[in-house]
């Protein structure tokens, strides 16, 4: 049985974890180096008032996902929060979105955000299909964005209207 709840300090090491087996595999993240336990702690606590973080869990305690909404950047409106989400490699297809979908989609109405823009590498066919599955509709695209690593993808907008 999968639990979520809210994220906390104690959290941030095995979210480092599995983001970093995330990243190893590659493909679906734009993000290309290494995070460790500090990265998370420090990103929780920016803008705690604009921000949901929710981890999924099984009932060993063993974290198997995560998904987060934070104010966006400087292209998004104020009333638009941006979403990641990630699950364990190997354990997708289990029910971790859907259970993080709706504890987030509660914590944005919470929060004041009238949508949820999710930013989804061109390449990411499993992401793609998740945030269409989740309402996510397209409305924009990035040309050319260029990775940490030099390697250049195209990215998806989509949006999910609160």
């Amino acid at each position: 049985m999968i639990h979520v709840r809210p994220a906390h300090d104690l959290d941030a090491r095995q979210m480092a974890e599995l983001l970093n087996e995330v990243i190893a595999i590659g493909g679906t993240t734009a993000m290309t180096g290494q995070v460790d336990a500090q990265y998370f702690i420090d990103r929780m606590q920016q803008h705690p008032e604009a921000s949901s973080w929710i981890v999924a869990e099984m009932p060993d305690g063993e974290i198997i996902g995560f998904q987060y909404i934070t104010r966006g950047g400087d292209y998004l409106p104020p009333e638009a929060a941006e979403i990641a989400t990630f699950a364990k490699p190997g354990q997708q297809g289990l029910g971790i979105g859907s259970e993080l979908m709706e504890a987030t989609k509660a914590a944005a109405r919470r929060l004041g955000y009238a949508w949820i823009n999710a930013n989804i590498r061109a390449d990411n066919e499993s992401g793609l299909t998740y945030y269409q599955s989740r309402g996510f509709e397209d409305y924009g695209r990035i040309e050319g964005y260029r990775m940490a690593d030099g390697r250049v993808v195209d990215k998806i907008l989509k949006r999910f209207d609160l």
